[in-house]
């Protein structure tokens, strides 16, 4: 992470969930926890966007919208899947309208487990992703794969 030649921006996207995930997120940009000790920043466009933190399943309401956020992010690009639901639909995946977690439409680089995740979980999680960037960064445009899976 001391290579970046920028602040990390990320972009924090609730599929579907309980939302205790959310919270918890939430409080990584806290005061307490200080997520941005890390040089983080949390934007609100994914064309500003480093690394796509999400939280809950895919459904068929938000598939799309899910994909076009990761479309509109630039190369390279990250994926943190936070929590149960978006690893693997969690509680929910037995639902009639749940298709499963997050790498069912997109490639995700790092998995944070919990239910609900620990704010430190996901931090680590994070700092993970930005050594996977920084990988990501180095190499050539052509050579880059979609999605290392890191849990």
């Amino acid at each position: 992470m001391t290579h970046l030649s920028k602040s990390p921006w990320i972009l924090h996207y609730d599929a579907s969930s309980c939302n205790g995930c959310d919270i918890e997120v939430l409080a990584c940009l806290s005061p307490l926890y200080d997520v941005e000790r890390f040089g983080i920043i949390n934007t609100g466009n994914p064309k500003h966007a480093d690394v796509l933190v999400i939280t809950g399943g895919i459904n068929e309401q938000n598939r799309q919208v899910v994909q076009n956020l990761y479309n509109q992010m630039p190369d390279p690009k990250v994926v943190v899947a936070v929590g149960i639901c978006a690893s693997s639909g969690g509680v929910f995946r037995e639902c009639y309208n749940v298709v499963g977690g997050i790498d069912c439409i997109i490639p995700v680089d790092v998995y944070v487990p919990g239910c609900a995740a620990r704010p430190e979980s996901i931090i680590d999680g994070i700092v993970r992703a930005l050594s996977i960037l920084e990988e990501k960064k180095r190499m050539p445009a052509h050579g880059r794969a979609t999605g290392g899976g890191e849990r």
